[in-house]
């Protein structure tokens, strides 16, 4: 065996940002592609000859070929150990969760998220620091700067390993480890909730189902879920994990994971249905004919968290990203701790977790976590919402009601406008900008607009400000307008508009009824028609 020394060009990729290297199979199959992203990733490092690297993926189409070839490459440049997840496999959560188990250098998540997967589907990328988080805008940023510019990689020839045993193994002088990919997750769990409950809850004839839509989750929940909770077997449904998730799109909202809402909604249904994405750092908590909110699902742990062991002594304060609503921050204004506003993206949570100002975190995409790890954590999130029923004895239709009755009801939606020409949806962000000083005061209807900004976020922490987060309409009735283009996806761009009405005693309304005039306002403001040429959204949540 020996390394080599590659010549490369570089290449024309995109600035991963927080979430990681997102694009089509087919690019990240082009010769030398990944091969410059992951040294690119070692070249923005410095401290790592001899340290120890995990690594693990989603298990979609090209992870077992991308794991090989980092192993090498990891070799190569001097690593003393990786930590790799049995057959490649690790959840994003349980990637966070070894790094600081095992105070490692960081770890390398191979995933794209929700996004589809399979050979003409996606595939992703990102690095994770020490701290088990997404690496900071400022290691990204040269991540990026260095594949523009890159000449060679370095690369080991050793043959393949054998990652379906676990053991010890050695590839040019590196300790390659493979590890129970859900072994030091699980412990972690038990750690938090009181399992002695959710055991009772399900002897007693509680019906849970869990999709995990044939993603990463499946056999994290079929391991704790099923085994050591004692779930009846089958429980966990689309349970094996598939390159390209059986067809599914492993996005947990009432739009993909039309299985789940059709059976919760139907004449069996369950006490509870959950769903987790593709890497397993998202959640969807459903009851008897109700789909829990993100928003509403952080606002409801935040006040019930003394109801479990790993939150007994209360929560030093919660933060949500921009967009979500701010149903969160009258559940801080009431227990009398502070909550924090951050731009999309799990990194500014990281900075407020490692600080101690926060214990618990969420967005409205679907991702909810604590100060357990540093990534969104879709298992844990269920798991937290098994163990305040077993300790309330509600369902989860009357812990929401009740928690709307005593805090007033946030009606909320997301509309996303897919696959835009990014020029385009630049211009009608730019559209916006122009109208940002004038729309003060301005009346639509029954509503006045009371103010209107960009969002800029300065870090408590570090000082570092982030500009140009979204574009946000106040309203005199506490109502919002929120326009936001996304970076998840790998085709044009992604227009999102967030709507954020509440009311006091007004609870059961149609969602999208409650947010009729917030809807046509957003449509009139922006021109979404002309810009984007869409008369409609693509996907509402």
């Amino acid at each position: 065996m020996s390394i080599q020394t590659v010549s490369t060009t570089p290449f024309e990729g995109q600035n991963p940002g927080t979430s990681g290297l997102r694009k089509t199979v087919s690019v990240f199959r082009q010769p030398h592609y990944l091969e410059n992203f992951v040294q690119s990733i070692f070249d923005s490092q410095e401290g790592f000859r001899g340290q120890t690297l995990v690594l693990g993926g989603d298990g979609r189409f090209f992870n077992a070929v991308a794991i090989q070839t980092i192993l090498k490459m990891a070799a190569a440049n001097g690593f003393g150990k990786v930590m790799v997840g049995q057959n490649g496999i690790l959840s994003t959560p349980a990637v966070s969760c070894i790094i600081r188990k095992y105070k490692t250098f960081g770890g390398i998540v191979l995933s794209a998220s929700h996004n589809p997967g399979g050979p003409n589907g996606d595939f992703g990328i990102k690095y994770n620091i020490g701290n088990g988080g997404p690496a900071p805008e400022k290691v990204t940023n040269h991540i990026h700067a260095l594949s523009q510019t890159i000449r060679q990689y370095r690369i080991s020839d050793a043959p393949d390993i054998d990652l379906s045993r676990i053991g010890l193994y050695d590839m040019d002088g590196m300790t390659v480890e493979v590890i129970d990919s859900v072994a030091d997750y699980a412990e972690l769990m038990q750690s938090l909730f009181d399992f002695s409950a959710i055991r009772k809850l399900f002897a007693n004839g509680f019906v849970f189902r869990f999709d995990a839509m044939h993603a990463v989750c499946g056999p994290y929940a079929k391991k704790i879920v099923e085994d050591m909770l004692g779930a009846p077997q089958g429980t966990v449904v689309n349970a094996v994990p598939k390159e390209d998730f059986g067809g599914h799109h492993p996005d947990p909202n009432p739009v993909n994971a039309t299985e789940l809402i059709a059976f919760m909604n139907g004449p069996q249904g369950a006490d509870m249905g959950a769903a987790t994405d593709g890497d397993g750092d998202r959640n969807m908590i459903v009851g008897r004919h109700i789909a829990v909110t993100p928003s509403d699902s952080l606002a409801i742990l935040a006040a019930n968290a003394r109801a479990v062991p790993g939150y007994a002594a209360g929560i030093a304060g919660i933060a949500r990203s921009m967009p979500t609503s701010t149903a969160a921050d009258r559940v801080a204004a009431a227990l009398g701790i502070a909550c924090y506003e951050t731009p999309t993206g799990w990194k500014f949570f990281g900075d407020l977790l490692d600080d101690g100002k926060i214990t618990l975190c969420g967005e409205e995409s679907y991702g909810t976590s604590s100060s357990h790890i540093r990534e969104k954590d879709g298992i844990w999130a269920i798991l937290f919402w098994l163990n305040l029923l077993a300790a309330t004895g509600k369902t989860v239709g009357q812990i929401v009601h009740e928690h709307w009755r005593k805090y007033g009801r946030n009606y909320y939606s997301r509309h996303d406008y897919v696959s835009i020409d990014s020029q385009r949806a630049a211009a009608l962000m730019d559209h916006l900008r122009a109208k940002l000083s004038g729309l003060s005061g301005q009346v639509f209807g029954s509503c006045t607009v009371e103010k209107a900004d960009e969002f800029s976020y300065t870090d408590p922490v570090d000082g570092s400000v982030s500009e140009r987060q979204g574009i946000r309409i106040f309203f005199t009735d506490g109502s919002r307008i929120v326009f936001r283009l996304s970076g998840t996806g790998t085709v044009g761009a992604t227009l999102r508009v967030y709507f954020d009405r509440y009311e006091k005693d007004r609870l059961d309304m149609a969602v999208q009824d409650a947010l009729g005039e917030l809807i046509a306002i957003a449509s009139e403001v922006a021109d979404i028609a002309g810009f984007t040429g869409m008369t409609e959204p693509t996907v509402v949540t």
